[in-house]
């Protein structure tokens, strides 16, 4: 018999998360949330004034269901890998809170009905989709991850696909506003990923995973950082001006790039771990807050 008086199991029933709780989980709720940002704010920018609201809302469900859905088949693809880390460890998949089976099933519903509403909503749409599907899953997740560090590269260009998914809803087609959008989140994702590789790359070595600190080097590494997240701050202010944002938006937008470059640069400069971390906190923050200046710019 089981102890209910036992601090560790008391301690296992508390931290045990729900059900729903681990399913949402394996949809990476935070990173979801902020892709479908992107997509919703370059939908926003194109349509306004005139959005049209039920095409809008099908599309962004459509969007968030295919990128939930990519994400809980990319957890059970490294659930050996998500085991061996700590930082990872305690998802659902290495705790037995979801069964592979399960998370298998869950993730194919949720990615069958994303990408199919996705297609009849426009071809157009659901090829965009589509792709940030395949170059997630099966070029970056499936191939790369396990093989080099430059999987990044392919894995960024899926991060990009929500964004130029949310222009194409508005246009019916890919334009060069588009491609901006996509290519300031695929700039932008050096600092969201490699400053983490870089703060767990022990653990990315123990669990058999090539990263650029490790392969190049962290000068490199904070190098393709710095250059990238000056790169991601000029193309997506640049898109904000041939969309003719409203000019205190605009304003906005540059400032929080600079803000934002200034802690790339720093942390090129005199690297230290809190400077790193820093880093990759705010540049989160930079891509929502860039994209709601991008959205109330187009609408004010």
């Amino acid at each position: 018999m089981t102890n209910d008086s036992d601090p560790t199991t008391i301690a296992a029933s508390v931290e045990r998360p729900s059900a729903a709780g681990a399913y949402l989980t394996l949809t990476k709720p935070k990173q979801t949330a902020l892709l479908l940002a992107t997509g919703i704010g370059a939908y926003v920018l194109t349509a306004s004034p005139d959005l049209v609201w039920g095409r809008f809302g099908l599309g962004m469900l459509a969007l968030a269901l295919a990128v939930s859905g990519c994400t809980a088949l990319n957890m059970v693809a490294d659930r050996d890998i998500d085991a061996k880390m700590g930082r990872t460890s305690g998802r659902p998949l290495p705790t037995g809170s979801v069964s592979t089976r399960s998370a298998v099933v869950f993730g194919f519903v949720l990615s069958a009905a994303g990408l199919g509403v996705s297609w009849l909503l426009s071809p157009v749409f659901g090829a965009v989709v589509s792709a940030g599907f395949f170059f997630d899953l099966v070029v970056y997740t499936m191939w790369l991850k396990r093989r080099t560090p430059l999987s990044i590269l392919f894995g960024g260009i899926s991060g990009g696909m929500p964004a130029l998914a949310g222009r194409t809803l508005a246009t019916g087609g890919v334009d060069a506003v588009g491609l901006l959008l996509a290519a300031g989140v695929v700039l932008w994702i050096p600092a969201h990923i490699l400053t983490l590789s870089m703060r767990y790359q022990g653990e990315y070595d123990s669990a058999g995973v090539p990263v650029w600190p490790a392969v190049f080097g962290p000068r490199a590494t904070r190098r393709v950082v710095a250059a990238g997240t000056i790169l991601a701050t000029m193309v997506l202010t640049a898109a904000g001006v041939l969309e003719r944002i409203d000019v205190w938006a605009l304003v906005a937008l540059a400032l929080i790039g600079v803000v934002i470059d200034g802690l790339a640069i720093a942390a090129l400069v005199v690297p230290t771990e809190k400077r790193n971390w820093r880093l990759f906190k705010a540049a989160s923050v930079y891509m929502l807050g860039a994209f709601a200046c991008l959205t109330f710019g187009a609408v004010l």
